[in-house]
């Protein structure tokens, strides 16, 4: 089905902004049809065998349906330009289409459970019978190709919308199975396990859209970016010129899919020529934007690379450093020489949740200057921390 849709939605020479949002619409409409379908066949055999997980589990599937119509609008506002009052675009609606499928998931949930307790004070007696049986098995398996196709193209467009539809079609699979399981129970023991099955399905459901609503959240609050993605953006950098000498200050904001915002600054000989070091940090902020089809700002810090005084001082802080704890790191050194001390101005670099307060880091490391150079020598520190636990 999927195969067959693609030929109407994707064309040949699309943006890969446009076939992203292809995909998305693709999957809405595929997730409404199958949905509706699936809640007409299991409302019937509801009906017919007068089980309330089966009729709970059909209107499960109407939810989704309704969440599909949800994941649709958000990748068609996700598209839209940007515009004055959104000069970021629109990206995050996506994250935003997901967090209410995780609550129409929640929401279905909590419906279920309550019908499912009234179940289990109040039992009925089920009836079984092959269409019933049958109409549940097709489900399943049309569950579990829209949780294949959700999860595959989710992880091909990197949608968190798609990949929290997929974890809902999963769940409903399980969902699904335990509800056949309650029946022929029930056919072939006369146990009267509808309630307590159709509770098990809730706590299911529940626990899905609770995944899917972490996995829309994070990124809506701002979740750190991957490591191996800030790997991947050092290396390029680092690499692109010999005249790079370092790079800190990395910052990356995600304003949706496709739509992430990266600046750095990078290091660069202070002695070297101003209008060709600046034309290379251009040419670098521009094959970075390609790269990660992001959008780039590289600030270029002058460092002193030839002289030996500041040298040696950026050395001898560098041990010290290093003596206190191994994990710290610093950047940015600079020397101001006056008449009657000397300021060791530099930037240093916290660990991700280090166990020391950035006072007690100041009073240590300007402690060990001192020891090392002699009170002459003042520092200036000011302290920067990792987005990430490395």
């Amino acid at each position: 089905m999927i195969a067959l849709l693609s030929r109407f939605f994707l064309r040949e020479g699309m943006s890969e902004e446009s076939r992203r949002g292809a995909y998305g619409v693709l999957c809405g409409v595929a997730g409404i049809i199958l949905n509706i379908l699936l809640f007409a066949g299991k409302f019937f055999a509801g009906l017919l065998s007068n089980s309330v997980a089966i009729t709970a589990d059909a209107f499960n599937n109407l939810s989704d349906a309704g969440s599909s119509v949800v994941t649709l609008a958000g990748f068609r506002l996700a598209g839209q330009k940007p515009d004055a009052e959104h000069p970021y675009g629109h990206g995050r609606m996506e994250y935003i289409a997901g967090l209410v499928v995780s609550g129409v998931i929640l929401l279905m949930a909590f419906e279920l459970l309550k019908e499912s307790v009234g179940k289990i004070i109040t039992p009925e007696e089920t009836i079984c019978s092959p269409l019933v049986v049958a109409i549940l098995i097709v489900s399943i398996l049309g569950k579990c190709y829209m949780a294949s196709y959700n999860f595959r193209i989710g992880r091909q467009i990197d949608s968190a919308a798609l990949k929290a539809t997929g974890t809902d079609s999963l769940s409903d699979c399980v969902s699904t199975g335990v509800v056949l399981m309650a029946t022929l129970v029930s056919h072939f023991t006369g146990l009267h396990i509808d309630g307590y099955c159709g509770v098990a399905v809730a706590v299911l459901i529940c626990i899905a859209g609770i995944k899917a609503a972490k996995e829309t959240l994070d990124p809506l609050l701002g979740q750190p970016p991957e490591q191996e993605y800030l790997d991947r953006i050092e290396r390029f950098v680092a690499d692109f010129d010999q005249q790079i000498l370092g790079i800190h200050d990395l910052m990356v904001h995600d304003y949706g899919p496709g739509r992430k915002v990266i600046s750095l600054h990078a290091e660069v000989p202070a002695e070297g020529d101003i209008l060709l070091l600046h034309d290379m940090i251009d040419n670098a902020e521009k094959a970075l934007a390609k790269e990660l089809g992001c959008s780039a700002t590289i600030h270029m810090d002058p460092v002193v690379t030839d002289d030996p005084e500041v040298d040696r001082l950026r050395e001898v802080t560098q041990q010290v450093l290093k003596q206190l704890d191994p994990e710290l790191s610093m950047h940015d050194f600079r020397v101001v020489t006056g008449p009657t001390h000397t300021n060791l101005i530099f930037d240093i670099v916290l660990p991700f949740g280090y166990w020391l307060e950035e006072k007690e880091v100041r009073s240590r490391i300007r402690q060990a200057i001192a020891q090392e150079l002699g009170e002459r020598y003042f520092v200036v520190i000011q302290v920067d921390r990792l987005m990430v636990q490395r």
